[in-house]
């Protein structure tokens, strides 16, 4: 094989010595509330009140019936499924 005929350097900037900021994306999500909202085993939100996440849960499963979604009580560690009500 041929050797390249030349070779390219490439020179930085001075680093920098403070740490950006703390970005939370998909990786990283605060976790403000005690109750979880999941929808198919995985975190959707969390909220202060179950009511609230049981209302939010109510809206997605009347959206999407076949899907399977649960308030996490994170302080107790009790699951409770969002059904949808009899017609």
């Amino acid at each position: 094989m041929a050797e390249p005929k030349g070779t390219k350097t490439i020179t930085l900037g001075p680093e920098q010595e403070q740490p950006s900021p703390e970005s939370f994306g998909q990786r990283k999500r605060p976790e403000i509330g005690q109750f979880r909202l999941q929808v198919d085993r995985q975190t959707k939100a969390s909220y202060t009140t179950r009511e609230a996440a049981e209302a939010a849960g109510l809206a997605i499963k009347k959206t999407y019936p076949i899907l399977q979604v649960v308030v996490h009580d994170a302080a107790e560690g009790v699951h409770q499924p969002i059904e949808l009500p009899s017609a």
